[in-house]
């Protein structure tokens, strides 16, 4: 198991008071742009679910002074996922240096690294009870390893203190510098998840600190390490073609990928990418069925999906269809009942 080690703290101020940010990316001229898709249809519906789980869940983070891409990133899917006390702990700050069209976590200079964040990570997940956890960050192109011992920290901290508990990590593409990606990996994670978003074709003005053939390669690597399961996702909707989303859904599957994730986008605000277009559940259907045929473990493909939406069920599934998946929890995740160690 890799090792943890104190990290530099990077030579940053302090984070600006929230007043003084603006979520989304940092391209106004955006909100001239329109939606083309028209009113939202019927079938991009979410109906509330506000039980008691939900606001010990919402609580708990508050009282650990943590981060959620499920608040940052305003998913749709928050109080049903919070309500079974499902969550996405975002690590190293609320601030993004990348300016994606599509995100509404804030684009800006992030703050220091916060060094005690893995244990209170850790210590958070300890009192959740869950069988199954995912875990993102914000792109941190200001650190020399982009955040990739911050990363091996929290993984090592989060299965000391929940040995039996299904780790996914859904991370950043480190520059494509691999040697920061093998921190990661030798971290020893249970899922290892990168989404590559969108087409090849949108990808300049959809991720434009991005790279399509960059994210294909840290993919390629981990698959190739071969100790987690390998997971992308693609967002559709933005303006591309069916070929190319089966196009990129083939590259992904040729570059090692195991478990993918479709959903439509949704616009955060006017400051967003416009819409293009409302894909129907029947067309989502038709990519779960051709990705099948590809060779993909599992497709979640539907509206409403997110990168980390139902991502505990999956494991369930997965574990239950390839025992041993997710290396010493895989029992566990086929049956949540079971005692640990069963």
């Amino acid at each position: 198991m890799a090792k943890k080690i104190s990290l530099p703290l990077a030579n940053r101020q302090p984070e600006a008071p929230q007043s003084e940010r603006t979520s989304g990316p940092a391209r106004p001229n955006l909100k001239f742009r329109p939606d083309e898709a028209g009113p939202r249809p019927k079938w991009i519906r979410k109906r509330l679910t506000l039980n008691k789980e939900f606001f010990e869940t919402q609580e708990l983070v508050k009282k650990a002074g943590l981060n959620t891409i499920c608040e940052s990133g305003q998913c749709p899917n928050i109080t049903e996922c919070w309500s079974r006390k499902s969550l996405t702990f975002m690590i190293l700050g609320n601030i993004c240096t990348r300016s994606c069209g599509f995100c509404d976590v804030m684009t800006g200079r992030p703050g220091r690294v916060d060094e005690d964040e893995p244990r209170r990570v850790a210590e958070t997940l300890a009192g959740l009870d869950l069988n199954y956890v995912v875990i993102t960050s914000v792109d941190r192109d200001d650190l020399p390893d982009g955040g990739a011992q911050a990363w091996a920290n929290t993984i090592i901290a989060i299965k000391e203190a929940c040995p039996e508990l299904g780790l996914e990590i859904l991370t950043p593409d480190f520059k494509g510098q691999l040697e920061d990606v093998q921190v990661v990996l030798d971290a020893r994670a249970d899922c290892f998840s990168h989404n590559i978003e969108t087409v090849k074709e949108l990808h300049r003005e959809v991720r434009p600190q991005a790279r399509y053939e960059r994210s294909l390669s840290v993919l390629e690597y981990a698959a190739k390490d071969g100790r987690a399961l390998v997971k992308s996702g693609l967002m559709l909707g933005l303006g591309e073609t069916n070929e190319q989303i089966l196009s990129t859904m083939q590259d992904l599957v040729d570059h090692g990928v195991e478990v993918l994730n479709l959903g439509q986008y949704l616009r955060p605000s006017p400051r967003h990418l416009p819409v293009h277009r409302w894909v129907h559940p029947d067309e989502f259907a038709m990519f779960k069925e051709e990705g099948e045929k590809m060779g993909y473990k599992h497709i979640e493909s539907g509206p409403l999906v997110r990168s980390s939406y139902r991502a505990d069920l999956q494991a369930e599934e997965i574990a239950a269809k390839k025992p041993g998946a997710f290396g010493g929890c895989g029992s566990q995740l086929a049956n949540p009942n079971a005692p640990a160690g069963e």
